[in-house]
């Protein structure tokens, strides 16, 4: 039988803060939703449909043409979004696919492979975590009155089913539901219950970013000591642009004024060239030439944003995640501290990390050579990845 994983990630929760949906958000040096998806491919799933919101214009470019990936735009309501990405694993010859959150990114490779297995001889099976702490109703902050928890469960997900019961179901299900599991009783599939994990959580609010750091740093911690080893790759990156006719230069994203600018094929911005070209060289990937040539017209004048953010996907693609980066700017003028923060928030944005794994800073060189001179600015780059 042929599995596949549903990863609904269209949703717009901005509940957890940090102005970005919660599944493109860093945590621990990656973005939530590629903890995720690393769970699942670690578990050996090699079919991933990935629902998207249309507007999510950076993903769609990101996992488009991805191995082993197809791609589906989301709906109004959780249930639409399911049922498009069920739509679109028609002709795939999936059996089973399992359905998750993409704000579940504790998921482990043992649970997904325990809800496989009770499909061997199950329509559908789901984990769940049995209530054990008292409930009590309540209104206006008082309470009200008491809730038998027996027989009462916490649902998570992924929750698994055969492909063509759960896609009958869901064409047949009007409006939304809670979870898949209420689509398949209301078609009369019969849901059996595996046992969940405390650690799957659900990110829903900014508390749960730090519990979620917490347990995935614990279990790649633990993976490590059982001898499982890390990848760990280092790269650098060297730059140098000189100057021209100008008014401003652009370092690291930020545009400084200046007496000069920085000549160069796309926007010359050294700085934002040394860092990309450090993530190149980690992966063993060449360096910015090589992804984007010189000689391509359609790259004079480019805005540098877009050769770090394709080695940062490529990054991502390639199972890493940044775990730093570090770049030192070499000149005389401008001076670089007043922008440095500045600097660091653009690059960390763009890497998607926290800027606390990002360093910029700046140094001269006694005015010798061609830096020292006022003669260019250059700039020398180290990021470090690594692969839980």
């Amino acid at each position: 039988m042929s599995t596949a994983a549903l990863i609904v990630a269209a949703g717009r929760g901005t509940r957890a803060g940090g102005g970005l949906p919660k599944q493109w958000r860093p945590l621990l040096g990656r973005r939530v939703i590629d903890w995720t998806l690393d769970a699942f491919e670690q578990a050996g799933i090699d079919k991933i449909v990935l629902v998207l919101a249309e507007d999510d214009t950076d993903a769609w470019l990101e996992f488009s043409g991805r191995h082993g990936f197809v791609l589906a735009s989301g709906g109004d309501t959780r249930a639409a979004s399911v049922l498009s990405g069920l739509k679109a694993l028609m002709g795939e010859g999936i059996t089973r696919v399992l359905i998750h959150d993409a704000a579940r990114p504790c998921v482990s490779r043992d649970l997904i492979l325990s809800i496989q297995q009770a499909l061997d001889d199950a329509k559908a099976a789901a984990p769940a975590l049995a209530v054990t702490d008292a409930l009590w109703t309540g209104h206006s902050g008082q309470v009200t009155g008491t809730q038998d928890r027996t027989g009462l469960f916490a649902a998570q997900t992924p929750q698994g089913f055969r492909y063509e019961e759960i896609l009958a179901a869901h064409l047949a299900h009007p409006g939304d539901a809670a979870d898949d599991v209420e689509v398949a009783r209301q078609a009369g599939l019969g849901v059996r219950i595996v046992p969940g994990e405390a650690e799957n959580i659900k990110i829903t609010g900014p508390q749960d970013f730090a519990r979620a750091e917490a347990i995935l740093g614990k279990a790649v911690s633990d993976r490590g000591k059982k001898g499982n080893t890390m990848d760990i790759r280092l790269g650098n990156g060297y730059d140098v642009h000189r100057f021209g006719n100008g008014d401003h230069v652009v370092l690291c994203g930020v545009q400084i004024p200046h007496d000069k600018g920085l000549q160069g094929h796309s926007d010359a911005d050294v700085g934002m060239h040394a860092i990309t070209d450090a993530l190149y060289g980690a992966l063993a990937e060449g360096d910015i030439g090589r992804h984007f040539p010189p000689s391509d017209p359609q790259w004079k004048g480019a805005a540098s944003e877009i050769f770090l953010q394709h080695a940062a996907d490529l990054v991502r693609s390639m199972g890493f995640a940044i775990s730093n980066v570090d770049c030192t700017l070499i000149c005389e003028y401008p001076k670089i501290t007043p922008h440095s923060a500045n600097m660091q928030s653009e690059i960390a944005r763009i890497l998607c990390i926290d800027a606390e794994r990002v360093s910029i800073k700046a140094t001269t060189s006694e005015r010798l050579g061609f830096t020292g001179r006022g003669e260019g600015i250059a700039a020398i780059a180290t990021a470090a990845l690594v692969k839980p």
